[in-house]
């Protein structure tokens, strides 16, 4: 039985969902969305930033490292928010911090002031996936879960399409700083959120049973590394890994690839991104309907090893036509492989610490990304064709893993979320 087909007496996957649910889902996705443009228009500019400030290019290759580490600080913190005092405010607050760091950093004087907002704006950014997510999974039925957890999760490759759009159309006129200044404008998102978004029921009743009970989890982080839960957090914390590890050697350093060693100009750059990440976005919604068929697992491991063998097609030609063409054919594979992120993190863990699970487990993995845009320019500066080698070796090396973990961690396709307090015992 498939999870989003109509049985006998069904009403329509689409229908099932109340409005309030709807609007939950819409706020998580727009602020994911914006998250994306915000953080992703930056690394289409680092070959113009480190020009325009006299710097080495691993110099501004580190900026997007720290702003990967700090999104883990901004992750637990509100992670530990959402869970004590639900999803919404923190929702908002993120998506405040990294459109206004996002505005300070176009207007900075320096590159030592652009350093510290783009850093900054990493808390703001690790902040909205975990409160977001949990606002989404939560108020969804778990019938068409995984397919709304793909268009969730997907959504990020629709902000990484618009920030190539708004490279590809709009740097020759404002500049990399004209780029960097629009971002301020998610920031408004949060009136809209402010007025119409609830916190889910299941968090709700979670909340009233714990002070009822007197069994409040104050400490949730500390929770997720008792022994009752250890594995799960530490395979999560595996996959989360390797997926970020594939998707910065994908997409982090792709256009300086095509700057440095193609030589090509910001259209030509901007087209095979735009078009990847539009791929992904859909690719992400059909692999979501796979989730609900198949499992949660094999909507990731089949797209996953099919995109390692994707890779040397789009770095081992230099003939354009090919390369544009095998990575946008990469984003209905590597491109769309965490579109299950949202779903499955949030059944793997109890509601209690729920929030504060996702965000360390997924933002823990932007730790060992942070490594792959100075590593990859550092082994790339030695090498005759660049980027090429050390992006193949990453990618596929990142892939096996994924696939190698996903395999050995556990399915929970069709899970209802409930309130109960399963870790009371454990707590007590």
């Amino acid at each position: 039985m498939t999870m989003t087909a109509d049985g006998p007496g069904q009403v329509p996957w689409w229908k099932e969902p109340t409005k309030e649910q709807w609007v939950a889902w819409i706020a998580a996705w727009l602020g994911w969305t914006l998250d994306a443009f915000d953080f992703t228009i930056f690394l289409l500019i680092m070959v113009p930033i480190a020009e325009s400030f006299h710097v080495p290019l691993i110099e501004v290759t580190a900026v997007f490292t720290v702003t990967l580490w700090l999104r883990l600080v901004g992750a637990v913190g509100s992670g530990w928010l959402a869970d004590r005092i639900g999803r919404k405010t923190p929702l908002m607050i993120s998506i405040l911090w990294y459109s206004v760091c996002n505005f300070l950093a176009g207007i900075a004087p320096s590159f030592a002031f652009l350093f510290l907002f783009r850093a900054l704006l990493g808390i703001g950014m690790g902040a909205e996936w975990p409160a977001g997510a949990a606002l989404a999974m939560e108020s969804w039925p778990a019938r068409s879960r995984g397919l709304m957890s793909g268009l969730l999760q997907g959504s990020w490759s629709i902000g990484f399409l618009l920030s190539s759009l708004a490279y590809g159309l709009l740097y020759d006129k404002i500049g990399w700083r004209g780029l960097l200044i629009i971002g301020v404008l998610p920031a408004l998102a949060v009136v809209w959120i402010r007025i119409y978004v609830k916190e889910p029921k299941v968090w709700l009743e979670n909340r009233r049973m714990q002070r009822e009970q007197n069994q409040e989890f104050r400490a949730p982080l500390l929770e997720i590394f008792r022994p009752r839960i250890l594995g799960n957090t530490l395979m999560a914390c595996l996959w989360m890994a390797a997926s970020f590890v594939i998707y910065y050697s994908v997409y982090g350093m792709f256009a300086t690839h095509l700057q440095k060693d193609m030589h090509l100009t910001a259209a030509m750059v901007a087209m095979p991104i735009a078009m990847a990440n539009l791929v992904a976005f859909l690719a992400s919604g059909m692999w979501g309907y796979v989730a609900d068929i198949l499992g949660r697992r094999w909507a990731m491991i089949i797209p996953g090893a099919i995109g390692a063998l994707v890779t040397p097609f789009y770095l081992l030609s230099d003939s354009y036509p090919v390369v544009a063409g095998a990575f946008i054919v990469q984003g209905a594979f590597l491109g769309a492989i965490y579109g299950q992120n949202p779903a499955y993190l949030t059944e793997r863990f109890p509601t209690e610490v729920r929030a504060t699970a996702s965000a360390f487990c997924y933002h823990q993995g932007a730790i060992w990304a942070g490594f792959t845009g100075p590593v990859l320019t550092y082994f790339a500066a030695s090498q005759p064709l660049g980027f090429t080698m050390p992006m193949l070796i990453a990618t596929t090396g990142a892939a096996v893993a994924f696939v190698v973990t996903l395999l050995f961690s556990p399915e929970t396709r069709g899970k209802e979320l409930v309130p109960q307090l399963t870790l009371v015992e454990q707590h007590a």
